[in-house]
């Protein structure tokens, strides 16, 4: 709303001009959703406090969770809050992109607020049944995926890391891969939820590197020097990324190490979800497999150790999953995993990032 209502002054007073740009953009929408964040936090979490909505803590999970239990949970809500208004203020909205990473993340996150919600009412572990939950993500996911598909000018190609040739078209193929993109996504960084301010650090790291691919894809020259697809309009998708990364930062500030709210799957199943959207957009849907590798690596230790446990009678791979679990139950103290999954987060995004070159 700002840039619609400001950026037009900057015909009688040269100041406004600084509106157009993306980057100037991208670092207000920022520093608005961390502000938003910091005033409403304390708030949010004294009335979660007083309605009693505390986490539940699966009974199989390791002895040193139990003391979590009642620390206030659905603090998601505060992200997708904080995320909404500073894009709301600061993107331009007559890109249609910013309305389908926010649709994403609002319906992904109404998904989780009421796998949260069954889960504190019958106050256990298991919320909205499996089944019925993926059936809803798919639901989203495959609507927006029908909308890019059949929209002008969106390509159904796919853009391979390391080949800038390859550019398979894959047709309506793509919109089940773009639909398995965003429900995985969304479900990897659910699953990697599990200690204090752990899912949301690389999350943070995830949203400043796809802030990056956007701004290059929404710009012909930079997307024709670096050979990746253009995208006309993506470039906006970097303000979305910034407010995500302003409220991930602000979030943090309560969620870190010990905590003192949870981000719920509210919290986890919004920013997986439009993660994965935005992979979409910018046409760098492999890349959001390095990108994102923690959550990826905890998607797999979860497949591989039910796999196993089922073909092998009873063994296990890990000691117990996702793999910050295992780490640990081998004795690791709960912020050095936290802190060594978000090292090797951002290696992986520098890694992701070094490949726009290496092609």
């Amino acid at each position: 709303m700002l840039f619609h209502l400001l950026y037009p002054l900057h015909e009688i007073y040269s100041f406004f001009n600084v509106f157009r740009y993306i980057t100037f953009r991208s670092i207000y929408a920022a520093i608005t959703a961390l502000v938003i964040c910091f005033v409403a936090g304390p708030w949010l979490i004294r009335k979660l406090q007083d309605l009693q909505i505390g986490q539940t803590i699966r009974t199989d999970g390791p002895d040193s969770h139990l003391a979590k239990k009642g620390t206030p949970t659905m603090g998601g809500i505060l992200i997708i809050f904080a995320v909404t208004i500073s894009t709301l203020l600061w993107a331009n909205l007559l890109v249609g992109y910013i309305w389908i990473v926010i649709m994403v993340m609002v319906g992904f996150g109404l998904i989780g607020f009421l796998d949260d919600y069954r889960k504190l009412t019958r106050q256990n572990s298991r919320g909205v049944p499996g089944k019925v939950r993926l059936a809803a993500e798919i639901a989203i996911a495959l609507f927006v995926s029908v909308i890019l598909y059949i929209k002008p000018g969106f390509s159904a190609q796919v853009t391979i890391p390391f080949f800038k040739t390859a550019l398979p078209n894959i047709g309506w193929g793509y919109v089940l891969l773009s639909t398995f993109i965003i429900v995985g996504a969304a479900n990897a960084v659910n699953l990697t939820d599990g200690m204090d301010g752990l899912a949301i650090g690389p999350a943070i790291t995830c949203f400043m590197t796809y802030l990056l691919f956007a701004y290059f894809a929404g710009n012909i020259k930079i997307a024709a020097y670096l050979q990746i697809p253009y995208v006309a309009g993506t470039g906006e998708l970097a303000v979305f990324c910034g407010a995500v990364v302003g409220a991930g930062i602000g979030f943090l500030w309560y969620n870190a190490y010990p905590a003192q709210i949870f981000m719920g799957d509210v919290g986890s199943l919004s920013l997986g979800g439009s993660l994965g959207a935005l992979a979409i957009l910018t046409k760098q849907e492999i890349l959001l497999a390095i990108v994102g590798g923690i959550f990826v690596l905890e998607t797999f230790s979860v497949i591989f150790q039910v796999g196993w446990f089922k073909i092998s009678n009873g063994k296990r791979i890990f000691r117990m999953a996702p793999l910050h679990h295992h780490f640990e139950l081998k004795g690791w103290a709960e912020p050095k995993v936290i802190v060594r999954f978000w090292i090797i987060s951002v290696l992986l995004a520098l890694v992701a990032i070094s490949t726009l070159k290496l092609r």
